[in-house]
């Protein structure tokens, strides 16, 4: 009598994992023909995302990630240019 509860509960636990697994397209078969609420879908979403890249503002000027954490006061600093070095003559005199 186990061995047909173990079996019982064995099939009542395998049933649904098999029930899950969807059929995979194997390489070379043809894609499989789209109904039209797919295809209408597929539309629609790529309208959507259309729409959604032109919501995205186009950036102008450099971007500085850390300027909030440098304050005003390091990017003044940053914006002096550096002293010219003057150059040293090709011969030295001795």
């Amino acid at each position: 009598m186990r061995i047909v509860y173990a079996v019982a509960v064995f099939a009542l636990l395998a049933g649904p994992a098999f029930g899950q697994t969807a059929p995979i397209q194997k390489y070379g078969d043809p894609d499989p023909e789209k109904s039209r609420t797919e295809i209408e879908a597929e539309k629609q979403a790529e309208k959507a995302y259309q729409r959604s890249l032109s919501n995205v503002p186009n950036a102008t000027g450099p971007v500085d990630p850390w300027g909030n954490v440098r304050g005003a006061d390091a990017q003044k600093a940053a914006a002096k240019p550096a002293p010219a070095k003057r150059a040293r003559p090709a011969n030295p005199p001795n």
